[in-house]
């Protein structure tokens, strides 16, 4: 008679072999991309360029899911990442929102920070900006301004970091803004029509209307190629140096095998000579940040989000 203790054993070992070759197997079925942004910007071109190539490397139907948030913020996409089985076939391209505050503002789903880092791919060229013919070609004259005048600022959510370093950057110069609104899309239309008077948007969006346009500043680690006379605004207050990026997510609890398939696809897809041309033409930084590189820029930006966040108290 075949021992329990032995047959335990075995079926240990059975079981152990069987989630090996289940794993081995990934992917076997179409995974999904969520980005939680409309299609268009760069986080959006540049996860659609990683779907495509792990659809031709692995030979499974990989696209990218848009799940904007109604000009929110990016959790009705993370949401949906967070509920899906931790199997990777449901990948988040995220902002430092999403991983950085997330699990604080009382979204039950997001609790207990459940997202991992794949690795970062994109630091985007993010701006502020305003109309050729405003009455201010400068933060600092902007600033003044505001002081006498009403100034509607427009942005992509409360909760983004370009959003906080703009409000921030406020309440350092001495000013409020007149309003403020979230929008899903910020370009050349939203200066034209009036609906903001100051934008945050990425230097992409306004590329098209860039003659008619003043970049007031970049909220960006460096000067960007494409607007080299234009500060950061970390040049203009050194405390509010920051800069937003955008990487791959998945559930924490998801197996490394899965993350490093991923990984592998990603970091060929960002470094390829396509994916460098956009970041020429844009004047974004395009390159792969490991897994664990990520995990200290997330650390990082905690920290330098909880003293922004203090300045809005």
């Amino acid at each position: 008679m075949i021992s329990t203790k032995l047959l335990g054993g075995a079926l240990a070992l059975s079981m152990a072999a069987t989630a090996g070759a289940a794993l081995a197997d990934y992917p076997e079925k179409p995974v999904s991309f969520i980005v939680p942004w409309p299609p268009g910007d760069l986080e959006d071109v540049l996860t659609r360029m990683i779907a495509e190539d792990f659809q031709q490397a692995y030979g499974v139907s990989a696209a990218v899911v848009n799940k904007p948030g109604g000009g929110g913020g990016p959790f009705p996409g993370a949401i949906e990442v967070a509920t899906a089985p931790a199997d990777g076939y449901t990948i988040g391209s995220f902002v430092p929102a999403v991983p950085v505050i997330g699990h604080e503002i009382g979204i039950d789903e997001l609790a207990g920070e459940v997202f991992e880092p794949v690795g970062i791919f994109l630091t985007y060229p993010f701006v502020i900006a305003t109309s050729a013919d405003a009455p201010y070609g400068s933060m600092a004259e902007l600033a003044e301004h505001a002081k006498t005048n009403d100034v509607a600022l427009g942005h992509f959510g409360q909760v983004l970091p370009p959003t906080m370093v703009t409000m921030a950057y406020a309440v350092n110069a001495g000013f409020e803004w007149g309003s403020e609104a979230a929008f899903d899309a910020l370009d050349c239309n939203t200066l034209a029509s009036g609906d903001a008077d100051v934008i945050n948007t990425t230097l992409q969006l306004i590329l098209p209307c860039l003659d008619k346009v003043t970049v007031l500043a970049s909220i960006t680690d460096e000067r960007i190629p494409l607007i080299p006379e234009t500060p950061t605004i970390g040049e203009l207050d050194p405390t509010l140096g920051i800069a937003l990026w955008n990487g791959l997510f998945v559930h924490k609890d998801t197996p490394q095998d899965v993350r490093d398939k991923i990984a592998a696809v990603a970091a060929k897809t960002v470094t390829s000579e396509r994916a460098q041309t956009l970041a020429r033409e844009t004047g974004a930084q395009v390159y792969w940040s490991d897994a664990a590189a990520s995990a200290e820029t997330i650390a990082r930006d905690k920290a330098s989000m909880a003293h922004i966040g203090g300045l809005l108290e």
